[in-house]
């Protein structure tokens, strides 16, 4: 039997993540399962209960690292620059989230059920990976928007975070969606990521 070593265990558990993420660029979450999963690790199927009881855990812990990836370079842009103007801010946490496109896809499933079906331990270390980014964007705001006070940057926080989880389906859009809202007659103009956040983030600040 292999001793499940700390590292043995954290390496797993990254290859069962690997494989949700790879799944989830062709497929909804709906068709992935846990057999789709196991399809594509190195080790057995019924190995993966050891490191996950339910798919949504393994789609919370990817949640988990898009946020932790996200949070590296809010903090790149923290420690990088000495001063910056807010358009200039808006430009480079817009830009930041134009690389995120799986964090943005995930932010615009419907969460509730993947928090219900994980354990809890799981979830709190999800919410502190999640509550790290807006403790980050409060740091970013507060050195480089003196301006803005606490009301500021508080109301900035619940309005920009739920902003968040419409950029995935208003910047990608299937042919399908396409036409659909063709012959509804529905003259849409199509954004990209980092369009349609400096946008909504130059209007929140302000030049």
């Amino acid at each position: 039997m292999i001793k499940r070593t700390p590292e043995l265990i954290a390496q797993r558990r990254e290859e069962i993540i690997n494989a949700c993420e790879e799944l989830y660029r062709t497929m909804s979450f709906k068709e992935i399962t846990l057999k789709e999963i196991g399809k594509i690790t190195s080790f057995s199927r019924p190995t993966i209960y050891n490191y996950f009881e339910t798919k949504e855990e393994i789609f919370l812990a990817l949640f988990q690292r898009e946020y932790e990836c996200w949070n590296d370079e809010l903090t790149s842009i923290l420690e990088g620059n000495e001063q910056l103007t807010k358009a200039e801010l808006s430009a480079k946490i817009a830009a930041s989230l134009a690389g995120r496109e799986q964090l943005l896809k995930l932010l615009s499933m419907n969460t509730y059920d993947m928090e219900a079906n994980s354990r809890q331990d799981l979830l709190a270390s999800f919410k502190q990976a999640y509550g790290r980014s807006m403790q980050l964007i409060c740091i970013l705001l507060e050195k480089f928007c003196p301006d803005m006070n606490v009301t500021d940057i508080q109301n900035f926080i619940y309005t920009f975070f739920p902003f968040m989880f419409g950029i995935y389906p208003y910047t990608t859009v299937t042919e399908k969606q396409r036409i659909a809202m063709r012959d509804a007659g529905i003259d849409y103009i199509y954004q990209t990521v980092y369009e349609l956040t400096y946008s909504c983030l130059i209007r929140l600040l302000g030049k």
